[in-house]
């Protein structure tokens, strides 16, 4: 098959190309350095002829909070518009676990925007949505960051490495439709104050976590399970622990 990755030449989209094409699909890294954007419709109608699969990774260039939301709000529509002209025949499009659960958090508020387009808009589709990124969490105790003093809430966070979400867009875009979501996380589940410790003692990093469930996490208070599968979800669960990939990372 043809499959069109937006945002193929970023931290995912780079690992789905080359996952796609080992599988001997037809795999076009699309992203603005490539004359393709979104957000302008710049190239779309051309990357997508023949394309029966669409992938979309973009990211944001920047995540204030309305900047965020018309990113993926203006992104959304001219991809899909382009790809009904097109008659793609699966949009898949990679999102947060907990999205409609931080409403205080812009950036999760756009991408649960982006998700209600992508429902709505008739192309039959699959939402994949990854818990929090091993790769993302040196900036996330940036943001918690205060002196020398790191403040950590004590709830459920359950890491998944860029690996291992790439392959698992790759099996979500050649396989049929879901129209609905698929979850997918790591196989650890930490308390997040413990995890976050755990990082820094292994690069060596002198902050102190202190362990605060004040703390907001990107402007939000979060519950225990906020950022993890819920109850009633049968996530897919990827191999890679937090721990082997922070060996690794050294």
């Amino acid at each position: 098959m043809k499959i069109v990755v937006i945002g193929g030449t970023g931290l995912i989209g780079k690992k789905l190309v080359h996952n796609l094409r080992e599988l001997g699909h037809e795999a076009v890294a699309a992203s603005p350095s490539k004359g393709v954007n979104a957000v302008t419709g710049e190239g779309l109608a051309e990357a997508l002829s023949g394309a029966q699969v669409v992938v979309d990774v973009a990211n944001a260039p920047s995540w204030e909070d309305q900047a965020v939301l018309d990113f993926f709000e203006t992104s959304s529509r001219n991809l899909l518009a382009a790809e009904a002209a097109a008659g793609v025949k699966h949009h898949v499009a990679l999102s947060i676990v907990g999205t409609d659960g931080l409403p205080e958090n812009g950036y999760f508020r756009a991408k649960l925007a982006q998700e209600k387009l992508i429902a709505a808009s008739g192309i039959p589709y699959t939402i994949v949505r990854a818990t929090q990124f091993s790769e993302f969490v040196g900036g996330i105790a940036d943001s918690f960051t205060d002196g020398n003093t790191v403040r950590v809430p004590a709830v459920s966070f359950q890491p998944i490495v860029s690996d291992d979400v790439a392959a698992a867009l790759a099996d979500v875009a050649v396989a049929e439709p879901a129209n609905g979501i698929v979850e997918v996380a790591g196989p650890e589940r930490m308390r997040f104050d413990q995890l976050v410790r755990l990082y820094l003692e292994a690069k060596g990093d002198p902050r102190q976590v202190v362990t605060d469930n004040g703390a907001r996490y990107y402007g939000s208070m979060l519950e225990e399970k906020s950022l993890v599968p819920g109850d009633d979800s049968k996530p897919r669960i990827a191999p890679t622990r937090f721990t082997d990939w922070l060996v690794g990372s050294k």
